[in-house]
């Protein structure tokens, strides 16, 4: 149940983003200079970041208790778990796919390390290099919760909302789509409705330790 209502808010996701993008990416496919591995990385750029926002969403859910309400402490942990790993998997095909770009002609290293990103905003694409192999680390720790404590656990996904901020700086500095309206709306939906939860979070926190103080 989980893993289909990921799938289909991924392709509910789609279905808003790549009619803007999928003319250019026809047209360019029957072009002198293809530039659909550029279109390719684009689309799958903001369907990785939609993914990172449901994690992120889902997280606070569970934390807040309101997943016990809808859609259940499990499918929403299940959600949390499964949106935070197909990110990661649409990063690699973002990144991956730009080796067959003929206009950047990045390569494999420039890709793998950090800010060795010459031909191409160095910084904003590194800050998104960086961001990706932490969310790796903190997505592995799903294997090892049994082992770690809870505060260990707690303290590991805390850096999440570091790595939610610095997708949203690499996105934005370094993305082609970053001035149109469609993008600005995904990224400011992300922005209030994490902000939202998570002020949720703290009161709901705040009246809990009151209430054991009294």
């Amino acid at each position: 149940m989980a893993t289909l209502l990921v799938f289909m808010l991924t392709a509910l996701g789609a279905v808003w983003v790549l009619p803007t993008i999928l003319p250019s990416l026809t047209q360019s496919l029957s072009g002198e200079q293809p530039k659909a591995y550029w279109y390719l990385s684009r689309a799958s750029a903001f369907a990785a970041f939609i993914l990172l926002w449901l994690s992120m969403v889902t997280g606070l859910l569970i934390s807040n208790k309101l997943a016990r309400a809808w859609p259940g402490g499990q499918t929403a942990f299940d959600l949390h778990q499964y949106t935070s790993l197909l990110s990661l998997a649409f990063v690699l095909f973002h990144a991956f796919i730009l080796l067959g770009d003929r206009y950047i002609k990045y390569t494999v290293l420039q890709i793998v390390v950090p800010f060795d990103s010459v031909n191409y905003k160095q910084v904003w694409v590194g800050i998104g290099q960086v961001t990706f192999y932490v969310s790796l680390v903190v997505s592995l720790t799903f294997y090892v919760r049994r082992v770690i404590t809870q505060t260990l656990w707690h303290m590991i996904h805390i850096v999440s909302y570091l790595l939610f901020i610095t997708a949203i700086v690499h996105g934005v500095w370094s993305g082609t789509d970053s001035g149109t309206g469609w993008a600005n709306m995904i990224y400011w939906v992300a922005v209030v409705s994490t902000l939202f939860f998570t002020v949720y979070r703290v009161i709901a926190t705040a009246t809990m330790q009151t209430s054991k103080a009294d």
